[in-house]
């Protein structure tokens, strides 16, 4: 069986909330739409020399010569399926990361380490973001270096280093590629919120500045460690992201959110933007229990930015 070492882009892209929709809309339409979104993906990345890899469930992985290859059907992708809407009208969501380097080539498939940290900075995407490395911006031209922008420094399992992860900017639209331009020092004074956390006499507050963000949930090394069997080891991520809060739900059964209107919301691999104050439990959607779940306040505060 042969191998071969070549430099090339590795792309992950799954669909968002598949999980949720087989709940939502049944079996059948569920499967209509996830076989609808991988379609229109795989259309899109055609045009740019992609070999597609293999498809795993409601994920593609595939690779491209160059990074800019990459960088283009990842941005087609995203236009495609926010532009598009499939037979039966339901908006799907997509999330992408890809990474460029060495890998081996073996029988169809690509291996090694390249293809490992690509997965990783997949996952660290979430709903509607296009996530890549170092190594991606450093091999694009000025021109679109200027569209990408590092937004943290990702501690990835089973690596000493930090690497940096860059947010691809995809929508015609999108505010924030203003904001990554104002020269730091003619920045205002400006109005900051903090999050803070509070569970079973565990209290965590999260400031503007914090991009690693925090883990909850029932391992050991989590920030705050929940002690329920319902929650996953490593059940939610919360992070700030341009000045906001988000809560990202990375388990098996799911989060729900309690806002302070009384409102209730349950996300599964997706993540919802935390505002106000309220709670949130893992994993079961009873509130009544108050050892059970996690209260969340935003509180005000300012700094020069």
């Amino acid at each position: 069986m042969s191998q071969q070492t070549e430099k090339l882009a590795v792309m992950f892209a799954d669909i968002c909330g598949s999980t949720a929709l087989y709940g939502s809309v049944g079996d059948a339409k569920a499967r209509r739409l996830t076989a609808w979104c991988i379609a229109t993906m795989l259309d899109q990345i055609a045009p740019f020399q992609s070999v597609l890899i293999k498809t795993i469930g409601d994920e593609i992985m595939c690779t491209f010569p160059n990074a800019e290859a990459a960088f283009n059907a990842a941005r087609a992708m995203q236009n495609a399926v926010r532009n598009k809407r499939s037979e039966d009208g339901v908006a799907m969501h997509i999330r992408v990361g890809f990474h460029y380097g060495e890998l081996l080539c073996e029988a169809g498939d690509v291996f090694g380490d390249t293809v490992n940290v690509a997965a990783r900075v997949a996952g660290s995407a979430r709903i509607d973001q296009i996530m890549t490395t170092q190594a991606v911006y450093d091999a694009l031209p000025p021109k679109l270096q200027r569209e990408v922008h590092q937004i943290m420094n990702a501690e990835f399992k089973g690596k000493q280093e930090k690497y940096p992860i860059f947010l691809v900017v995809w929508e015609g639209d999108d505010m924030e590629r203003t904001r990554f331009n104002v020269p730091l020092e003619r920045r205002p004074v400006e109005s900051v919120h903090v999050l803070t956390l509070s569970y079973s006499g565990q209290l965590l507050k999260i400031n503007a500045e914090c991009s690693r963000g925090v883990v909850l949930g029932r391992g050991d090394d989590c920030d705050i460690i929940v002690s329920n069997s319902f929650a996953s080891r490593a059940h939610v991520r919360v992070e700030s992201r341009f000045g906001k809060f988000f809560i990202v739900d990375q388990s098996t059964n799911g989060t729900y959110i309690r806002f302070s209107d009384g409102h209730v919301e349950h996300i599964s691999r997706e993540e919802k933007i935390l505002q106000g104050s309220g709670c949130f439990s893992l994993g079961q959607a009873s509130f009544e229990n108050a050892k059970e779940f996690i209260e969340f306040s935003l509180d005000l505060g300012f700094r020069r930015s």
